[in-house]
């Protein structure tokens, strides 16, 4: 595998938090790197803070968008190295029963079919090369399982089971393929989620998170940055055969209600 310098770098829902900050690492460490998400302003945004980072709007649920992604990073760095699907939806909170035909599709689309899409057109050049890393991201829930949550939890087993498959797959060719687990990820989506449901039980934000954070054996939530070191460990030559691993990095998730 060519050093970290030389790697050609597409991730996924980059334009903040965990892939944002996954993005600057490899920028940082000179590699080439192609970013995506759904949101206009956040790729924008990110562009603007990273003179010679590239960037594409899309939907990794549409295979036409994905398309356009790869179209536009072939163009722009000749080639994918290293794969990391960092995209998710939270999907709908609702009992299985209650759970809407549609949001039980779009979830399965985004959160699994869109790492469908974006592995299908990395892989072959990997192959061809003999060299590539993919690094999906699941959920430490999947550890716990969470009601009213069955389309989340279902969407990123599916994942892990995606994951394995492709390490077996792609061994012979020198590709790796892992995952990794996070749990509650400190960044705004989830500081707004605590904020709005203290409000709604008349506590402190402070009493909320200890509330929540009970169930974590390190009492913590988990900083993008950490999230960016384990990526870079598994996709780079940090790493050179190590493949099919579900890393959790939650520190220590025991359970979920």
């Amino acid at each position: 595998m060519p050093g970290t310098n030389e790697l050609c770098v597409l991730i996924t829902g980059a334009g903040d938090s965990v892939g944002r900050v996954t993005a600057e690492k490899f920028l940082a460490a000179g590699a080439q790197v192609h970013i995506c998400d759904v949101r206009e302003d956040a790729v924008q945004a990110t562009l603007i803070a990273n003179p010679g980072m590239g960037g594409s709007v899309c939907n990794v649920g549409s295979k036409e968008e994905v398309d356009r992604l790869f179209n536009d990073a072939f163009a722009a760095m000749g080639r994918v190295d290293v794969l990391v699907n960092c995209v998710g939806i939270a999907g709908p909170r609702a009992l299985l029963e209650d759970i809407s035909d549609e949001d039980w599709q779009t979830s399965m689309q985004v959160n699994l079919t869109g790492m469908f899409y974006t592995m299908k057109r990395a892989i072959p050049g990997m192959k061809e090369r003999r060299f590539g890393s993919i690094v999906n991201f699941s959920s430490a829930s999947t550890l716990t399982c969470l009601p009213s949550r069955s389309a989340y939890i279902v969407s990123k087993y599916a994942v892990e089971g995606l994951t394995k498959n492709a390490a077996r797959e792609l061994g012979p060719f020198n590709v790796r393929c892992n995952a990794i687990l996070p749990g509650g990820i400190n960044n705004d989506r989830l500081n707004q989620v605590f904020e709005r449901i203290a409000e709604e039980q008349g506590i402190t934000v402070e009493e909320f998170e200890k509330e929540a954070l009970r169930y974590i054996s390190m009492r913590t939530k988990i900083e993008p940055a950490e999230l960016a070191d384990a990526v870079y460990f598994l996709a780079t030559d940090t790493a050179p055969h190590i493949t099919g691993l579900m890393m959790e990095v939650s520190g220590g998730s025991e359970w979920e209600e």
